[in-house]
């Protein structure tokens, strides 16, 4: 009975590749997925100093001029205005509820997404400290 177990065990083991890899990425993969992170980056400018936002001719760059003093790099973290521990996208909705009057995005909106690209490109080379407030 062991000699089968062993001839199993074998068996199975040999189905197996020897050698495991990550997925190999050319320097053209790279250069392309650097330009589609660009551009949503761009889109993200775009939105953060547009009026168009909100109800009230407010963008987020007229409080945040090139994403200042957003730290994206300490979310999650306990954000006092909402009472509890968030993502960045939650504290970005609470910026167009309340100065902008506008109506919240969807974590995964793209507007959501290139907005969180740009801020967290403004501060590129930071060190990343979720918690800090």
């Amino acid at each position: 009975m062991t000699s089968l177990k062993t001839i199993m065990l074998t068996l199975a083991l040999g189905a197996l590749p020897l050698v495991s890899s990550a997925d190999e990425f050319t320097p053209e993969d790279e250069q392309r997925w650097q330009q589609q992170f660009m551009d949503v980056v761009k889109q993200g400018r775009e939105l953060w100093t547009s009026p168009t936002l909100g109800s009230n001719g407010v963008a987020c760059a007229q409080c945040h001029p090139n994403a200042a003093n957003t730290h994206p790099e300490t979310y999650p973290k306990f954000q006092k205005q909402i009472g509890k521990v968030i993502p960045l996208w939650e504290m970005i909705n609470w910026c167009l509820r309340n100065p902008l009057e506008g109506t919240p995005l969807a974590a995964d909106d793209p507007k959501m997404i290139a907005m969180q690209a740009y801020v967290t490109y403004e501060r590129r080379g930071v060190k990343l400290e979720p918690g800090k407030h």
